[in-house]
């Protein structure tokens, strides 16, 4: 099959949304108008299991422009904007996508992009490149976007599984430090608002885990007015998080306290039915965590008594006290489940990673191992340099004799 979508009709508004995106990612624009001329990825097939996002959306003109043919599947049940992948079907993309696919049509749509043998993977959760490996249909290389992602891919490799090479594009500073903090930070508290529209302001929120994703979230949710605690398992973050300000104690503590909800830690049942039973009459519940295994669904729906659909992205769980607690999103990415993802400004410094990783290697296919890579530290510095140009933003250079003091070891006191 070319593609399959939800319905072809919503490609205008789904234009409107990637052009809105695309005004706001002068990086990729940038991006776009050398690979016109320079056609990196002539005559390769390029297949992506992505969010299918207004960004995404430009992210796919983007590596067009440079001569890829395109395919795209989504990489989570209900993150697709239908009106944006009906648009790139117009546009000439491949896409397999769709909101509330169900697990067969999630990796039946895996299978569509992978049957075409890509020459070049970009994938978000690893789900893409597990398949391929079950499929035998292996790449030259490919990039994975995201935390959870990298993981899993890491255990691959370890485990002696992991076949061809993989860019860990989540690991690049221009991505991780920006994109996982500014983006997932400002997104979750947009997925938050939209799903329940709670005043924030005067709400105790616990933030689970301290990585970059959740500091975003726990500074922007004390940027509203929220009491924040976080809970943490390592050491060196929990202490980070004291320092930073926050309240830091063990979730059977926090679960005692809490008015909202959030982990973000890549990790499996870090809200359990224990905690669960403990928590206030009311508590909100979200994920923002790549899958939905972080918050204990499962466990919630064996323990209610009832449930119900509270509002049209929450969930409401009555318990067999009576309490009642409320669940955002599924379970799942609450800022793509409940909102609209990172905003395009902070994507677009990801998603150019990813474009210079795909020219990366599309030049030096033949040179790279079949292991986890780190992004080139060039490509790193182009992104950034990239970002505060299309920021006019101007920035000092090192002298001759500051280069000289910084490779010399003589000049002391």
């Amino acid at each position: 099959m070319d593609f399959k979508v939800k319905d072809e009709g919503l490609a205008e508004q789904g234009k409107k949304d990637i052009d809105w995106a695309e005004a706001h990612m002068p990086v990729l624009n940038l991006l776009k108008k050398r690979f016109q001329s320079e056609r990196p990825f002539e005559g390769l097939k390029i297949a992506c299991c992505l969010h299918v996002t207004k960004e995404t959306g430009v992210l796919m003109r983007t590596m067009m422009a440079g001569g890829a043919e395109m395919y795209l599947c989504g990489s989570n049940p209900l993150s697709t904007n239908d009106g944006v992948a009906a648009e790139l079907v117009k546009e000439g993309v491949h896409v397999f996508a769709w909101r509330g696919q169900g697990n067969e049509d999630f990796f039946w749509s895996l299978d569509q992009v992978l049957e075409v043998k890509p020459e070049i993977t970009v994938d978000d959760g690893s789900d893409l490149t597990v398949q391929a490996h079950k499929n035998n249909a292996y790449p030259w290389a490919g990039s994975e976007e995201t935390t959870t992602g990298v993981v899993r891919l890491r255990a691959m490799e370890a485990d002696g599984a992991l076949k061809f090479p993989v860019i860990a594009v989540n690991d690049a500073k221009t991505k991780m430090m920006f994109d996982n903090r500014y983006g997932t930070g400002q997104s979750t508290i947009d997925g938050i608002l939209r799903g329940s529209a709670i005043l924030i302001a005067g709400k105790t929120f616990v933030v689970v885990g301290y990585g970059w994703c959740s500091r975003g979230i726990a500074k922007r949710a004390r940027g509203m007015g929220a009491h924040v605690i976080v809970t943490e398992v390592d050491p060196v973050k929990a202490l980070e998080a004291h320092m930073d300000g926050f309240r830091v104690m063990k979730m059977a503590d926090a679960v005692k306290e809490g008015d909202v909800f959030v982990s973000a830690t890549g990790n499996k049942h870090t809200i359990t039915t224990e905690h669960f039973k403990a928590m206030k009459d009311g508590a909100l519940l979200a994920n923002s965590g790549h899958f939905d295994v972080e918050v204990d669904v499962k466990g919630l729906r064996e323990m209610a008594k009832s449930t119900s659909k509270a509002r049209p992205c929450v969930e409401e769980f009555v318990l067999e006290d009576g309490k009642k607690l409320y669940l955002l999103g599924e379970g799942r990415l609450v800022n793509l489940a409940c909102a609209e993802g990172h905003p395009s400004e902070v994507m677009q410094m990801s998603f150019a990673n990813q474009a210079l990783c795909a020219e990366h290697i599309a030049k030096n296919k033949k040179n790279l191992e079949a292991r986890m890579l780190s992004v080139p530290p060039e490509i790193d510095e182009a992104v950034a340099r990239l970002a505060l140009e299309a920021n006019g933003i101007r920035i000092d250079s090192l002298t001759k004799e500051q280069k000289d003091y910084l490779s010399s070891w003589e000049e002391g006191t």
